[in-house]
């Protein structure tokens, strides 16, 4: 049986792409690494992949802003990257992936023509509200009316942050759309699911939004890194409460799945 084809990008200060492979690979995906240059040079013939994937780290040492740079790339050097979304497939951005997204203007990708909607940048990521980088494990709450394919079946999370421009926000109107649309995904929360303050929102997101979606739920970008979190023991209080919150690569196995059973 052919497997579902995934590119995880590397280069400039990605540094995050080995444990994001290994997570998809786990979840029965075909993976292979690939440089930037190579997918922005149409080296790579992107619509042989069924997914796409940004991970974490420092691209380009986050110059002029985290994500910027790549971002800027991606949209002014090649239209690859949305036939590729246009044609149905996946797209994941894991915090300076989830940056790119943003700011290259994929997510959230509210506009009435498609196209259009993956253009201009409608939201931002920018500095914490704290003022410094944030480097620990928080909780989220999944938006079970999301059409998010990532987060199926998922209600609650338990993953670590390490970023100095979490911060999510927007103009109200933008805002007012991604919340009738129900492009929130998650949200950062207490143990207990409730909606509160710093520490617990790590960087002063409106919303608490930690990871949204676009309208089709295929495109998805968050914050924190569950890649980091591919096996129990990774996690601080595994003892205490690993039964309580699924493992991180369960929201690569959600990917993997619906490529499965959709684009295959």
């Amino acid at each position: 049986m052919k497997k579902v084809k995934t590119i995880v990008l590397s280069g400039y200060g990605i540094n995050c792409e080995n444990e994001t492979a290994y997570c998809l690979k786990k979840g029965n995906s075909d993976v292979e690494i690939v440089h930037i240059n190579d997918l922005l040079s149409n080296t790579k013939d992107l619509m042989k992949y069924q997914i796409l994937v940004f991970p974490g780290g420092f691209s380009f040492g986050d110059d002029i802003a985290s994500g910027r740079v790549l971002a800027n790339k991606l949209k002014f050097k090649t239209d690859e990257i949305y036939k590729f979304i246009e044609g149905g497939n996946l797209v994941l951005g894991i915090c300076n992936g989830f940056q790119v997204l943003v700011k290259s203007g994929i997510l959230p990708g509210i506009s009435d023509s498609e196209h259009a909607a993956h253009k201009a940048q409608q939201a931002a990521l920018t500095f914490n509200d704290s003022g410094k980088f944030e480097d620990r494990w928080v909780y989220l709450k999944i938006n079970k009316k999301s059409k998010c394919v990532w987060t199926n079946n998922l209600s609650k999370l338990f993953l670590p942050v390490r970023h100095g421009e979490g911060k999510f926000f927007c103009e109200n109107k933008i805002l007012t759309k991604i919340k009738e649309n129900e492009q929130i995904v998650m949200q950062y929360a207490d143990e207990n699911g409730n909606f509160v303050g710093y520490p617990d929102n790590p960087n002063g997101s409106v919303e608490n939004i930690a990871g949204i979606c676009d309208r089709t739920g295929r495109l998805f970008g968050l914050m924190p890194h569950p890649e980091a979190y591919n096996c129990p023991e990774n996690n601080p209080l595994w003892k205490f409460n690993s039964n309580k919150f699924p493992i991180g690569t369960e929201i690569f196995r959600n990917g993997v799945r619906f490529a499965e059973e959709n684009l295959m």
